[in-house]
């Protein structure tokens, strides 16, 4: 019997360290978070990125005007991650809420040396809540200099973008947790 306490114990405690939570928007967010455009290389796109509360729901809105003129064709906020990641996480998970467009995930490890290398992953944004789990193995390099996948220790920053093409850019993202 004792036995089976302890397993059970012990099952319940894993349980609740396979999830951690590493942004709610709650606590001065604008201190890690950090809004940019393609401006910083010549684009033209434009936008702005508000702190927001609704309902007891803290959040992140990205709203912009993405243009590939010029060369350009992005708008994001981005956090540096200011801790190590154990290797044995899985995946990020995300509560979003936008205009039922397609957003993407940046990521830069150590090994993202120049601007434009990052590992990415695309996601969908409907206009209700909804939560998005994205594998880090999914996760696509942009540079052929770039290892294929990368260790979630290496992990240097995280950006929630608007890319690529023409459009309105609204997103909402209310928690970034790792699984």
């Amino acid at each position: 019997m004792k036995s089976i306490i302890i397993f059970i114990l012990l099952v319940f405690s894993i349980s609740a360290y396979s999830e951690t939570t590493m942004e709610n928007f709650k606590s001065s967010p604008e201190n890690r978070w950090q809004f940019f455009t393609d401006q910083v290389m010549g684009g033209r796109s434009i936008g702005k990125l508000d702190f927001l509360s609704e309902e007891n729901i803290s959040f992140a809105r990205m709203t912009g005007d993405v243009t590939t003129e010029n060369n350009g064709g992005f708008i994001q906020f981005r956090a540096q991650l200011g801790y190590k990641l154990m290797d044995s996480f899985e995946g990020i998970r995300l509560q979003v809420r936008g205009n039922n467009q397609d957003y993407f995930i940046h990521i830069r490890t150590k090994g993202s040396v120049l601007p434009w290398q990052y590992y990415g992953k695309k996601f969908f944004a409907s206009s209700k809540w909804s939560e998005v789990e994205l594998k880090f193995s999914e996760f696509q390099k942009s540079s052929s200099f770039m290892r294929k996948n990368f260790k979630p220790s290496s992990i240097r920053t995280i950006a929630i973008v608007a890319y690529g093409r023409d459009h309105k850019a609204e997103i909402e993202v209310s928690e970034l947790k790792v699984f």
